[in-house]
């Protein structure tokens, strides 16, 4: 009885501060791993998600696999909705990536507090509260910024951003499918079904489009591990467990940090550019999420 009350009890500020810094470190490497693998988007998205699945693999097997075989049609119909949601995520916004900078494809994939807060107010008929709003639209305007100097440096630059833009809504979709899940399923007993039915609808897709899934010089399948292990293992997988005590909204917009790291390291070694503008644009972000996240951590 006592582990099942220290179980559901809220972390304090500092665990969930500290898991969610740790969590957006890691998300900020993805892009990064991602344009130095140089591999068919898909092919990226599905290692992505398969790697993350078989490295959850023992640790879903030594106990939370009991979670898995209670479930109701209804309970794995919402897992295999973030599934299919986080499967289409990852292959829209990995596909932005070969027609836009690193800088404007996280910002625009990073959207998805607003598409949340909509779902939220017209949907669920739960208006978020007016910290996280007054938060959203702070961290926006910085994300303006940076996005402005991107805009229209080229025509497949537009198409990159649309590609973001529709990784957004699929992400709040995968964050609201979530939220609900993770109310009765231990981190684990969520996650790796979820990475798991998004790894064979990946692939699934791969094999259906002809995108190549072997033959792959080394360094690409290093990176490709790499971004299964930390942006997913550790990343994706600190925001799934803050769901458990947080709205999806808010954890939505504490991943516009998400930029700010991912900018930085493609200025550090990919040798994009970093003006003062994108600076200030990501410390207007960090402001929004201060803002947002007073009342809730």
């Amino acid at each position: 009885m006592t582990r099942e009350v220290s179980y559901l009890e809220k972390p304090g500020s500092l665990r969930l501060t500290a898991t969610l810094t740790t969590g957006i470190l890691a998300v900020s490497c993805g892009s990064l791993f991602i344009r130095l693998a140089a591999a068919p988007p898909l092919a990226v998205a599905a290692y992505r998600v398969f790697w993350a699945t078989v490295l959850l693999a023992p640790l879903v097997f030594a106990g939370p696999i009991g979670e898995l075989r209670v479930l109701s049609i209804r309970e794995w119909r919402r897992l295999f909705i973030a599934g299919a949601a986080l499967a289409m995520h990852f292959a829209l916004w990995v596909a932005s990536l070969s027609y836009t900078s690193v800088a404007s494809s996280v910002l625009l994939v990073d959207t998805t507090p607003f598409f949340i807060g909509m779902a939220s107010w017209f949907l669920l008929k739960k208006p978020p509260k007016r910290l996280l709003w007054k938060g959203l639209v702070i961290a926006f305007a910085g994300c303006l910024l940076v996005f402005r100097e991107d805009w229209g440096h080229s025509a497949s630059s537009m198409r990159g951003n649309g590609l973001a833009v529709a990784g957004a809504v699929a992400m709040a979709v995968y964050f609201l499918a979530g939220a609900t899940a993770r109310q009765k399923l231990s981190l684990l007993a969520y996650v790796w079904p979820v990475y798991g039915i998004a790894a064979l609808l990946l692939i699934a897709a791969s094999l259906a489009s002809r995108s190549p899934l072997l033959n792959y010089p080394g360094p690409t399948h290093l990176y490709l591990f790499l971004l299964g292990l930390i942006p997913q293992c550790i990343g994706h997988t600190s925001y799934n467990w803050s769901l458990r005590w947080l709205p999806p909204a808010l954890v939505a917009l504490i991943s516009l940090a998400e930029p700010v790291g991912a900018s930085a390291l493609a200025y550090l070694i990919l040798d994009e550019s970093l003006s003062f503008m994108k600076l200030t644009g990501g410390c207007i972000v960090l402001l929004g999420i201060y803002v947002a996240t007073r009342s809730e951590l």
